[in-house]
């Protein structure tokens, strides 16, 4: 990564897997701002943040269907909570449709935090944890559990056909439910996931799909629908601009 990056994850402890993708932080710490580019990877991102330019603030992002150019300002310091879908009903109650490819501010004393939790990521990830857990639901659906099991568990390498066997809900109740509480079709969602799932292979510079694309031809389209650039050009990664292949760890 770019020596003025600074990145760290954390996976969710077994209680929270199935609501949260991971907690992470990105600082710039240098005196410019930086452009970036982020790529759909099926997440909804909670951030908090502050730079140089911008006092303490705490945005929702909603879906993203494509690539999206990004300014992280100069001194900016973020830290960062990766929702899975269904932590939106059971967790942020509230529905990311009217967000898709957008974001919105939410309070800034949102779940208690300020910029004084910017100050340690380890502190601030236990006190994420400690409120996400508070405000998990004693049930869910046992459809939409298992829908998202299986949809996580394959990278979006499965079919809408598939799930409405597996999870006995109809395929146009599906799509019901993703459009009005995501704001896109089940399949775009299933395409995105096959996409985020093909950046290892792409940044070791395996550029043939080996898994979760009917051929080659289909795998450079998808790549070049949701990233802007072919596959080839995604891995050389110019300047550390995909910011999502920046912090991809280095086997």
């Amino acid at each position: 990564m770019n020596n003025d990056l600074t990145y760290q994850f954390v996976k969710p402890n077994a209680v929270l897997e199935d609501y949260v993708a991971g907690f992470w932080s990105l600082q710039n710490e240098s005196e410019s701002d930086k452009e970036v580019v982020i790529l759909p990877d099926g997440r909804i991102d909670l951030f908090f943040s502050q730079s140089t330019n911008e006092p303490f603030h705490v945005t929702l992002s909603g879906l993203e269907t494509q690539s999206n150019k990004a300014v992280l300002g100069a001194k900016t310091i973020m830290f960062a909570i990766s929702f899975k879908l269904l932590a939106i009903e059971y967790v942020l109650k509230d529905g990311i449709a009217a967000i898709l490819d957008n974001a919105k501010y939410l309070p800034n004393n949102f779940w208690d935090f300020n910029a004084t939790d910017l100050t340690d990521f380890a502190s601030f990830c236990e006190k994420a944890i400690h409120k996400i857990t508070s405000l998990l639901p004693n049930e869910i659906d046992t459809r939409k559990k298992k829908l998202f099991e299986i949809i996580y568990d394959s990278n979006g390498a499965t079919t809408i056909k598939k799930l409405s066997e597996k999870v006995f809900w109809s395929s146009r109740q599906m799509n019901r439910y993703f459009n009005q509480q995501f704001g896109i079709p089940l399949k775009v969602y299933l395409s995105i996931l096959r996409f985020r799932a093909s950046f290892d292979d792409i940044k070791e510079g395996k550029l043939f799909p080996e898994s979760n694309f009917a051929d080659q031809s289909h795998f450079i389209k998808e790549v070049k629908k949701r990233s802007g650039v072919s596959p080839k050009k995604l891995k050389q990664n110019q300047n550390d601009r995909f910011i999502q292949f920046s912090t991809l760890p280095t086997k």
